[in-house]
């Protein structure tokens, strides 16, 4: 026998000890053995264990039954299926036991069972076959009404059960309903509520006809408002619809045109608990079905508003604000004296909750309707926000968040466009609002109850984050509720804790002078919670006063506010912070910060003090707890623009930095070369050389390609200790070297390392005497490419020349005298018949990059060599060789500019190269000097617009589009014209061109741009395919880079786009192939690009689609070709986690394509290509599937539990998905990817 079954033998005995402390220890000591992964029990054990266990569920002592039934959970997973089999039915018999004690106890078992059965997705029987057993005794005992505490206990369980396990019992599912059915009738009000929560699980699992037969049976029973019926009849019902809304209410869309007529009547009956339970209802049709309420918004809407003032009891003076009691009612109340009313049975404030959260619903599946809601809720809001009840009034305040939320600009969104936009209309109303917020407000600020006072702070935050600046004009109201707050230590620490987070919020968004004459007012209190002992409010403490030192004393303008009345306090409590050693990390790591940002922002302030604190700093830097914050500090005050003296501890800290830079953790490592830097650029000579050189041995190191942004960081440090102290580079700059040439060869290089690399090639040669000579690293540069084999070609990667290329002309312009020579030189290379043809790459990048050669006589040599190379044979030289005329032309227009506008015109068999050449010419010139030639290239350009040559056309659109940002005004409506009279080639030309003035930064032509896309996407309907291709790639560009210029077009501009996402048969065509007839699609290109801009309008445009009708052109994509189908799987999985409930509504239709996908078979026979694409396309579909499944309510549908089993049953499938899961759980989101 094992040592545990030897230990559990002996629990065993002692568990039937007639000493019930022992019976206790002993089941005690068991429950710890179960809860252990490695406990294996045998067969006999098992049998053993279970008896012994079933037998104390009975035991007398109340303690052991409960000890018991715990062990219960845990044993479960260790013993098998019959075992549990017989615990379950022993449990069952005891519910019907006449003992109540026993009846209890039985059914906390069955609850504790339910909880730890393996969930049926993981495959195991053994969940669905313990709830098949339990669920006809429970029918059963539900169906007989003679025990209401075992019908109580029955339904109490089958609501857990359904709610874990609705969709696996799909066989009991009618027996379930016709059991419940009548329970909605039983004269016990607690049968009554049971029985509507276990309805509701059941309505989000069961099958579409079960569903309809339970929407029609409620429908049917709720009678006319003026039929006669109990009014507890009445109430059950409606808290019967309120359940299913909100458990299933996605399926309640087709009931809701006669259900919610009966639902509005109802709530005007006289009867708080029926009104509540009907805008309960309200809520959770809102929230599932806002498309089919949306007909009965405005009833619901003035519904919210009049039920949210309903306090029969009270009559609000909105003079003053006071509450008094008064036998007047408001409009909506019916007169009721004080006898028939009184507070203790007062259920009107359960009615302007349920009102309240409501009217949250309506804003949030409403989000089209902002501009009526800030016109008719907000103020209703905001004139009850002096609601009596705390529970009533913190849903009010969660109310009005909802509104500011959607109110905020959506990314991306610009104020300063010239049209009045919706946005800023709703931000303008939101704005006269402030006024009467802060009115409503001001008292509430100061209220005794901590709840009211934390609701305040979260809406002004909000408001504060919407409209940053709104609030400094009321900045009295607010430092005085602050201050009381923070002066509050009568409650918890939350409220001080929130006051906290909400003045660093306001130090973010109101502007400094705002709080300058509250300064006073506001410093002391944060000093002594700076001071308290709690450390959570001590580190919130630290945070607000780094935040107004940061505020109120700003580096990059001058000093508004004298801070001698302040620093001394301010450095008085941050040091005595600073130096204690017993406290959180997180108060340490603050203390640290806020010292950095004092002392960088007012050191010259600090006196005597200055050099302790630094001290105090130079000694967290040894401690290894508190190192990392103190670098960060050590750089604030390094960057300081006060010049601080930082002698008394560069000698010490230097070495202490050189070692950091050794370990292994990056942060720290970063952290510490940014320290240096900025130790190196303000301190310069006055850094000890024995010290700089202890640093610079361990930089040779660091510039590796094994982490770019060490690399990058280390040669920034590199060039500035150059320039700072040239002679301490001696040893280090032959490795150094070494490893950069490593660098620069690396294909990966980021465009930072490469800028910090000219940087310090051009500092190295910029000293006095220079540290490495010009020509010795010109040759270092150039070596790898001029030792190559003659017929090697460019062994190296693309990139790498143009990084060399970069570094030369770093060079040449630091050292002028020697750019002519060395541009003679590349000249010379690039012609020479012996160069390989790496060497000619890199001598035209280079020639590109140094630009202008000096003197009439190279430039003429220069225009032969250059169009010589046009015709190489080498790809690389011909396209090396365009970008150097461009650029080399943009350094000399009046010469080069007509040349080559001529040449465009003589060679057509090189116009591609050419014109090539022309946009980078473009590209690099200001436009100021392009003026005087905008006509000519305007005229050539269009000309070249018909070719045949799609390739040819994008560079021809590029260079309009890089000529129109010469003159917008001027050649911006030529365009318009094109569009109308040129032929389709133009036509396409002319938007693609439009394609390249979005940039994803702000730009002076946006607003123009902006008066102008509606008629650019006019061309969706031009008949030309090629056409609308180009103006759904320009429209997908402007959804994804700038989406400000489109956003209020949406309403035009969808239904154009829907439209080419429909699979047009005239398109389709087939093509003979020899003995196969092939079918090709015209028109799939287009469907493709329309797809495109559906998924780029949800990262952008969410909140202006109209999802149902979204969701309508994602469904039939799902079917349509293979391209569209992975970008529609995509899509799918995206709007699973964005929008939920729509895509619930219709999830019975997605799960068809889905489940098609993935059980499609591939012919035989089929190539390899064609194996592949369908195991993408499966993989892809399983993705969409996993995301569906991370909603639980999906889970539940029948649908979707059928396509489980399904995968389960499938191991191909199960496979996939498993590994799915895995790389979901493992991994970043997959959902997101560019499509611009």
């Amino acid at each position: 026998m094992s040592t545990a079954a030897f230990h559990i033998s002996n629990l065993l005995e002692k568990m039937t000890s007639s000493d019930k402390d022992f019976r206790f220890m002993a089941t005690s000591d068991l429950m710890s053995e179960l809860q252990k992964d490695s406990i294996q029990l045998d067969e006999d054990s098992e049998r053993k264990v279970v008896r012994a266990l079933l037998r104390l569920l009975e035991d007398r002592s109340g303690e052991v039954q409960n000890l018991a039934v715990k062990c219960l959970g845990p044993l479960v997973g260790k013993v098998k299926e019959y075992q549990v089999e017989t615990i379950v039915d022993t449990l069952c018999a005891n519910m019907r036991s006449d003992k109540e004690q026993l009846r209890d106890i039985a059914g906390i078992g069955l609850k504790t069972i339910l909880s730890e059965l393996p969930p049926a997705a993981t495959g195991s029987g053994l969940a669905i076959n313990v709830c098949r057993k339990i669920t006809g005794q429970l029918t059963s005992a539900i169906a007989q009404q003679e025990d209401v505490a075992v019908q109580l206990e029955a339904l109490d369980i089958l609501s857990d059960m359904l709610s874990r396990l609705g969709a696996p019992l799909g066989t009991f599912h009618a027996s379930l309903l016709h059991c419940l059915l009548p329970q909605l009738s039983s004269p016990r009000l607690a049968v009554r509520k049971r029985a509507v929560g276990a309805l509701g699980h059941l309505a989000a699992s069961c099958s579409t006809d079960l569903f309809v037969e339970l929407a029609d049976h409620l429908v049917d029973r709720l009678p006319g408002p003026r039929a006669p019926a109990s009014p507890a009849a009445i109430r059950t019902l409606i808290q019967c619809l309120g359940s299913v809304g909100r458990q299933a209410g996605h399926r309640l869309g087709a009931h809701l045109a006669c259900l919610v007529p009966l639902v509005e009547e109802f709530c005007n009956l006289d009867d708080d608990e029926l009104r509540e339970s009907c805008l309960q209802a309200f809520e959770a049709f809102l929230r599932r079905c806002p498309k089919e309420m949306d007909p009965h918004v405005p009833n619901v809407t003035n519904l919210c508003l009049r039920y949210m003032k309903h306090d029969p009891n009270y009559n609000h003076d909105s003079d003053d604000d006071e509450e008094q009691m008064e036998t007047d009612d408001s409009e909506f109340s019916e007169p009721e004296s004080e006898d028939e009313y009184s507070d203790d049975d007062d259920m009107s404030w359960k009615v302007r909750r349920a009102a309240a959260k409501c009217m949250a619903a309506l804003i949030s599946s409403r989000p089209d309707l902002l501009p009526d809601f800030h016109c008719t809720l907000a103020p209703a809001l905001i004139r009850r926000f002096k609601e009596r009840e705390e529970n009533v009034k913190a849903d009010i305040f969660g109310a009005y968040i909802v509104l500011l939320r959607h109110t905020r600009p959506p990314k991306g969104w610009l104020e300063a466009v010239e049209e009045p936009t919706q946005t800023g209309s709703n931000l303008n109303m939101l704005r006269a609002q402030v006024p009467l917020v802060m009115k409503a407000l001001q008292r509430q600020l100061k209220d005794r109850n901590v709840r009211t006072r934390q609701g305040c702070f979260n809406l002004l935050t909000e408001l504060a984050g919407v409209l940053p600046g709104s609030l400094a004009d009321h900045m009295p109201a607010l430092v005085s509720g602050i201050v009381f707050s923070l002066a509050d230590h009568s409650n918890s620490s939350t409220v001080r804790m929130d006051a906290l987070a909400f003045l660093q919020g306001l130090l973010g968004t109101e502007p400094a002078e705002a709080f300058h004459p509250h300064l006073p007012t506001l410093l002391p209190p944060v000093m002594a919670c700076v001071a308290d002992p709690f450390y959570k409010v001590a580190a919130e403490a630290l945070l607000v006063l780094q935040e107004l030192v940061r505020t109120l004393w700003p580096l990059d303008r001058p000093r508004m506010l004298d801070p001698e009345p302040y620093v001394g306090e301010m450095s008085t409590a941050t040091l005595a912070r600073l130096r204690a050693t017993d406290l959180d990390q997180e108060v340490k790591e603050r203390a640290i910060s806020c010292v950095g940002h004092l002392v960088g922002h007012l050191g010259d302030r600090l006196g005597d003090d200055l050099e302790p604190t630094l001290l105090l700093l130079l000694d967290r830097l040894r401690n290894e707890i508190t190192r990392l914050p103190a670098v960060k500090a050590l750089t604030l005050v390094a960057v300081s623009p006060l010049q601080l003296d930082l002698q008394p501890i560069l000698a010490e800290a230097l070495p202490i930095l050189a070692s950091f830079l050794r370990k292994n953790q990056r942060a720290l490592r970063l952290a510490t070369l940014a320290a240096l830097d900025a130790l190196a650029q303000s301190q310069g000579l006055g850094l000890p050389p024995p010290a700089v050189r202890a640093v610079l041995a361990e930089l040779p190191v660091l510039v590796s390609e094994n982490d770019m942004h060490v690399a990058q960081l280390a040669v920034d440090f590199l060039a500035t200790v150059t320039q700072a102290q040239p002679s301490s580079l001696v040893e280090v700059s032959g490795p150094v070297l070494e490893e950069l040439m490593q660098l620069l060869h690396s294909p990966l290089l980021p465009a930072g390392v490469l800028a910090a690399t000219e940087g310090f090639l051009q500092a190295l040669v910029g000293t006095r005497p220079p540290c490495v000579e010009y020509s010795e690293l010109i040759s270092l540069l150039t070596a790898p490419v001029y030792n190559q084999a003659e017929d090697g070609g460019p062994g190296l990667h693309k990139q790498v020349f143009h990084s060399l290329a970069r570094c030369v002309a770093a060079l040449s312009a630091a050292c002028p005298q020697e750019a002519a020579g060395t541009a003679s030189r590349l000249v010379s290379d690039a012609k020479s018949p012996h160069s390989s043809t790496g060497v000619k790459v890199l001598a035209f990048l280079s020639l590109a990059e140094v630009g202008q050669v000096a003197g009439p006589g190279p430039q003429r040599e220069l225009k032969t060599v250059l169009l010589e190379a046009l015709g190489s044979p080498s790809e690389d030289v011909r396209a090396a060789a365009a970008y150097a005329l461009g650029r080399v032309g943009a350094g000399n227009l009046p010469d080069f500019l007509p040349f080559l506008l001529a040449q465009i015109e003589a060679e057509p068999r090189r116009q591609y190269l050419l014109l090539h050449a022309l946009r980078e010419a473009l590209g690099a010139t200001q436009p100021d000097n392009l003026k005087p030639y905008v006509e000519d290239v305007w005229a050539l350009l269009f000309q070249r617009c018909e070719s045949p040559e799609e390739g040819t056309r994008c560079v021809v659109a590029e260079c309009i589009g890089k000529l129109v940002l010469v003159n917008p005004p001027f050649l911006l409506p030529r365009f318009r014209k094109q569009l109308a009279a040129g032929q389709p080639y133009t036509r396409s030309t002319v938007i693609t061109a439009v394609k390249f003035l979005i940039s994803d930064q702000p730009h002076s032509i946006d607003p123009l741009l902006k008066s102008y896309i509606a008629e650019f996407m006019e061309s969706l309907q031009d008949p030309d395919l090629n056409v609308r291709r180009a103006t759904l790639t320009f429209f997908n560009s402007a959804v994804h880079n700038k989406p400000s210029l489109v956003r209020d077009l949406l309403d035009d501009i969808l239904p154009l786009l829907y439209q080419e996402t429909k699979i047009r048969r005239d398109l389709i065509r087939e093509v003979e192939m020899g003995p196969f007839k092939h079918t090709v699609d015209d028109g799939l290109d287009v469907r493709k690009a329309a797809f495109e801009c559906m998924y780029s309008l949800l990262d952008s445009c969410l909140g202006q689609l109209d999802i149902c009708e979204f969701l309508n052109h994602v469904e039939d994509g799902l079917k349509d070709h293979y391209d569209i189908r992975m970008l529609t799987f995509i899509m799918l999985a995206r709007l699973a986690t964005l929008c939920p409930a729509p895509v619930l509504q219709r999830v019975d239709r997605l799960i068809e394509p889905l489940r098609a996908t993935c059980t499609a078979k591939v012919k035989a026979g089929s190539v390899k290509q064609e194996l592949e694409k369908q195991d993408e396309l499966k993989r892809s579909a399983m993705r969409a599937v996993a995301a569906l499944m991370t909603n639980p309510e999906v889970r539940k549908s029948p649908s979707m539990a059928d396509f489980s089993a399904q995968i389960r049953s499938n191991p191909e499938l199960t496979t996939l998905f498993e590994s799915i899961q895995k790389d979901s759980a493992s991994g970043p989101s997959m959902d997101s990817m560019d499509l611009s």
